[in-house]
């Protein structure tokens, strides 16, 4: 009887061990999370955390939804295999939503919406389309600058793995033209005030949505992501970082307090 006493107090202080590791708190499990490390003011390190609009978006929405996110520094080019492949449970770097990538990944619905611009040395004669002919132009490379850089007729472009590898070549006269995202490109300009910079040309049209990429077969938690973003757009949180990050630009009318959000659909 004692054996069989002693048996039933194991078993149960097994059992109790099993529920308190597998019982979910407030915060839940943790999910990594790539995303870049120089792309302000959308995603960035600052004093050793990764920060930035897209980044603390998603921290609201996690905090939301019931889990954690563990950032985790990322080449872009290589951001959505990541995810596809299970290495990564999110991507979060202003990644464009566009039909090609949808092959790849699922995408949440929007968040943000930017232009695709040129910065250039002042007089470096880049305001239109038809003017890089010969000219050495750098990119991001996988992004959708990279894919707008590869249609300029007669433009010689060179990819980096970066953000901070490009505006470098391009400070040292490396580069003729530094083809990104238009708030992207401000920051870095606002950033470095003595060197004469300026924005060259600048694509009439937005780029598609900033959405957050997830697994195709994680259904599950693009559909909290999603939640947690409507929620953060209906009580005005998704309006006040946008403001917080993005000083000047507005936010877009469908992420306003109330706002209906940007949908992206994944078929």
């Amino acid at each position: 009887m004692r054996k069989i006493l002693s048996t039933l107090a194991v078993v149960v202080a097994a059992t109790a061990g099993l529920t308190a590791c597998g019982s979910s708190d407030a915060s839940g499990e943790t999910l990594r999370v790539g995303t870049l490390t120089d792309a302000p003011p959308s995603i960035y390190l600052e004093n050793g955390q990764f920060t930035g609009y897209d980044n603390e978006l998603l921290r609201d929405i996690a905090k939301r939804e019931g889990f954690k996110v563990d950032f985790v520094g990322t080449e872009f080019s290589g951001l959505l295999a990541k995810v596809a492949g299970g290495q990564l449970d999110i991507g979060s770097s202003t990644i464009s939503a566009t039909a090609a990538r949808k092959k790849t990944v699922a995408f949440s619905n929007g968040y943000d919406s930017s232009f695709t611009t040129v910065v250039s040395k002042k007089g470096a004669a880049l305001p239109a389309a038809n003017s890089f002919a010969g000219k050495r132009v750098g990119v991001v490379q996988g992004s959708v600058q990279d894919e707008f850089a590869g249609k300029l007729a007669g433009a010689q472009v060179v990819r980096f793995p970066d953000y901070n590898a490009g505006f470098a070549q391009l400070k040292t006269g490396g580069l003729d033209g530094w083809v990104v995202p238009k708030d992207i490109g401000q920051k870095y300009i606002d950033q470095n005030p003595t060197l004469p910079l300026e924005f060259g040309y600048t694509v009439a049209d937005k780029d598609t949505p900033s959405a957050f990429a997830v697994a195709k077969s994680n259904p599950e938690l693009l559909k909290k992501i999603n939640d947690g973003l409507a929620k953060a757009i209906a009580d005005g949180t998704a309006a006040r970082l946008h403001a917080q990050f993005f000083k000047e630009a507005p936010v877009a009318k469908e992420l306003e307090k109330g706002g209906p959000g940007l949908p992206v659909a994944n078929s």
